[in-house]
C-alpha cells in the first residue's frame, strides 16, 4: 500500500490507551445487586445511535452529486450512472444498493449531509478516528465526546451508554460516565460465573461493607449482571417483521433495538461497521461488486433496525453515521479511491425531517478541492450538536464539543 493502511493491520490498543479506556470500560461497564437498571423517567429525549463506519466511508458513491460533471469525469469506471440511481433530488442521487432504506427517505425519515467531515484534513486512520471522538481539537480535552454527553445528562447507569459489539472499551465512550462494551446482550455474564461457583454472589457480599466508593463500583457490577441475566431470560424476537443480516453488524443493531424496548435506560449506543478502506477494486454500481454488496448489506441492516422499532419507538431514535475521512474525488489506478476528507453523514429517525440533501455543495472542479479532496462545508459536529440540542436534551452543547456552535439545518424537529 502506498497510504498508511498498514496501520489497520495494527489495529490493537497500546498500553496506555487500553489502560485509560478500561477502567472507565470497565468500572462503568460492569455494574450491582442493590441497583436496579430501568429507564428514567425525567429523561424524555432521544436515544442517539452512533453508527461508525470504519476504514474511510465513500459519501460519493453512496450519495451521488450526480449534477455535478466532475463526478463523471474523475470516476470513469466506478461512477454510478445517473440512470441508476434512486430517491435524491434534481442535483443528488442515492447508489441504487441502498434500496432497503428508500421507504425511509421517501417517507421522510432519512437524510443526509454532503461535505461534512472534521475542521482539518486527516488521512491516519487512527489519528483521524480518534480526533473524530475525542472530538475537541485545540484542547486539552481527553475524553470521548459520547462519555461528555451522557456526563452532561447526569448518567449515572451503565446500561445509559453501551458500546455494542465489542468488548473493548469504546473511544468515544472514554470518560467518567459509566457505560457498557458488550460483544451481545446475551454475553453480558462474568466468566466462570456458574451455580457452583458463584463469583458475583461472592463479590456482592465482599462489598457489602465496604466504603462507598468501592461498595459503588461492585454494585455496578453485580447490578449489570444482575440485568444481563433477566434480558437473557426474557429472550429476544424481533418486531414487524423485521429480518437482520447474519452479520456483526445486524446482531449489533438488533441487541441495540433489544435494549431500547427493554427499559433498561439507554441514552446512547455506539456500533461499528468496518472494511470500508476501499483502495482497490470498488467496482462499478452492480451486484457482485464491493462497494455495492457493502452498501446493500448496510442498508438492509439500517432497514431492518428501523422496522424492528416501528413508527412509535423510532420517533424516539435517532442514528447518526460518521466516518474518520471521506475518500479521493478522483479514483486510482486500481479501481479504488485512497483517503480524502469531505465525506457524506446519513441522518435516521422518527423525527427527522428527511428526504433530502442537508449542506452547502463545494463542488468537484479542481480548483474547488481541499488538496485534491472533497472540501468540508460542515463540522460534523455542528450537525450532531443540533440533534444533541434539539432530540436530547442537551443544553450544555459547549460542554460536548468546545468550540462549536450548532447548526440550524433543521434536519431534526425539536422536541
Amino acid at each position: 500500500m502506498t497510504c498508511e493502511c498498514e496501520e489497520s493491520r495494527r489495529a490493537t490498543l497500546s498500553r496506555r490507551r487500553l489502560l485509560a479506556a478500561g477502567a472507565a470500560g470497565m468500572v462503568a461497564g460492569l455494574a450491582g445487586t442493590s441497583v436496579a437498571y430501568a429507564a428514567d423517567p425525567a429523561y424524555t429525549g432521544d436515544v442517539l445511535v452512533l453508527l461508525s463506519l470504519r476504514g474511510g466511508f465513500d459519501g460519493l458513491s453512496a450519495v451521488v452529486p450526480a449534477g455535478d460533471p466532475a463526478y463523471y469525469t474523475s470516476r470513469p469506471s466506478i461512477a454510478v450512472p445517473k440512470a441508476q440511481l434512486i430517491g435524491g433530488d434534481s442535483f443528488f442521487g442515492l447508489h441504487p444498493a441502498l434500496a432497503p432504506l428508500l421507504p425511509y427517505w421517501t417517507s421522510g425519515k432519512l437524510a443526509a449531509v454532503q461535505a461534512a467531515g472534521q475542521p482539518a484534513p486527516n488521512r491516519s486512520h487512527f489519528s483521524a478516528m480518534e480526533e473524530l471522538e475525542r472530538a475537541a481539537p485545540g484542547t486539552s480535552v481527553r475524553t470521548g465526546w459520547l462519555n461528555r454527553m451522557l456526563g452532561s445528562l447526569g448518567s449515572t447507569n451503565p446500561f445509559q451508554g453501551v458500546a455494542m459489539g465489542t468488548a473493548r472499551p469504546a473511544r468515544v465512550l472514554g470518560g467518567p460516565a459509566p457505560y457498557l462494551s458488550l460483544t451481545g446482550v446475551d454475553d453480558l455474564q462474568l466468566t466462570g460465573d456458574q451455580a457452583d461457583r458463584p463469583i458475583a454472589a461472592t463479590m456482592s457480599k465482599l462489598y457489602a461493607g465496604a466504603p462507598p466508593v468501592l461498595a459503588r463500583t461492585a454494585g455496578q457490577l453485580t447490578g449489570a449482571l444482575a440485568r444481563g441475566a433477566q434480558l437473557r431470560a426474557a429472550g429476544y424476537k424481533p418486531a414487524n417483521g423485521a429480518v437482520y443480516p447474519s452479520s456483526e453488524l445486524g446482531e449489533a443493531l438488533r441487541d441495540v433495538a433489544r435494549l431500547i424496548k427493554s427499559g433498561a435506560g439507554l441514552r446512547s449506543a455506539t456500533v461499528d461497521s468496518g472494511d470500508w478502506d476501499m483502495h482497490e477494486n470498488l467496482g462499478p454500481a452492480v451486484a457482485g461488486r464491493r462497494m455495492y454488496d457493502q452498501l446493500k448489506a448496510l442498508a438492509t441492516a439500517l432497514a431492518a433496525f428501523a422496522a424492528d422499532l416501528g413508527a412509535d419507538v423510532l420517533r424516539r431514535v435517532t442514528l447518526i453515521t460518521i466516518s474518520e475521512f471521506g475518500r479521493r474525488v478522483v479514483q486510482n489506478g486500481s479501481g479504488g479511491l485512497d483517503h480524502g476528507y469531505g465525506n457524506v453523514m446519513f441522518v435516521l429517525g422518527g423525527n427527522v425531517r428527511g428526504g433530502r440533501v442537508y449542506g452547502r455543495w463545494p463542488g468537484l472542479a479542481t480548483a474547488q478541492l481541499r488538496d485534491g479532496d472533497l472540501a468540508v462545508t460542515t463540522d460534523y459536529r455542528s450537525v450532531i450538536g443540533e440533534i444533541l440540542r434539539a432530540r436530547c436534551g442537551v443544553a450544555d452543547l459547549a460542554g460536548v464539543f468546545p468550540g462549536v456552535t450548532a447548526t440550524s439545518l433543521g434536519i431534526v424537529a425539536a422536541r
